[in-house]
């Protein structure tokens, strides 16, 4: 964890990464996150203020309702202007709902710092995931603990700007 971050984020950090912390989480963040952001006006999020980790709103194209869903994610810069989010589903058995809903709709929007952009979205393999992965614990340790808990393959997802 960064050194920078407050002792109340680290605390928080490391409450999300226990295993009933995350179960709490991953049932209220994405509530609160949004909540934040309407009062801030997209300035800010819960996530970043209680863990000190940057979030990006990433609109996602539903796979059943074919409307348009967006979910508060945690953002992973990565190289040329790329972006990587975790699947991870704080830990939990089943894949969240917007990795299906990128599977089918690649092409995803992504709002931050109250600008949006187009971008690609796809799973990486081999190498490249692993560099991505890399790039995630060092973002947010938790995702090791997050992988430790389920018996699944935590996706990893490299989001290309789009040409527009």
């Amino acid at each position: 964890m960064s050194s920078n971050k407050s002792l109340l984020q680290k605390i928080n950090t490391r409450i999300a990464m226990s295993a009933v912390g995350a179960q709490i989480m991953a049932r209220t963040m994405h509530h609160l996150d949004r909540l934040v952001l309407r009062m801030s006006n997209g300035r800010a999020t819960a996530t970043t203020l209680l863990a000190g980790l940057q979030v990006l709103n990433l609109t996602t194209i539903g796979t059943k309702s074919g409307q348009p869903r967006t979910v508060p994610l945690l953002a992973i810069p990565f190289a040329d202007n790329q972006l990587v989010i975790i699947a991870s589903n704080w830990g939990q058995q089943k894949n969240p709902a917007w990795y299906y809903n990128i599977v089918a709709h690649p092409e995803v929007t992504v709002t931050r710092d109250g600008r949006s952009q187009t971008y690609l979205a796809r799973e990486t393999d081999s190498d490249e995931r692993a560099a991505c992965w890399q790039a995630a614990l060092e973002t947010y340790p938790g995702y090791a603990a997050y992988e430790r808990r389920t018996s699944r393959r935590i996706p990893v997802i490299l989001l290309t700007p789009a040409k527009n």
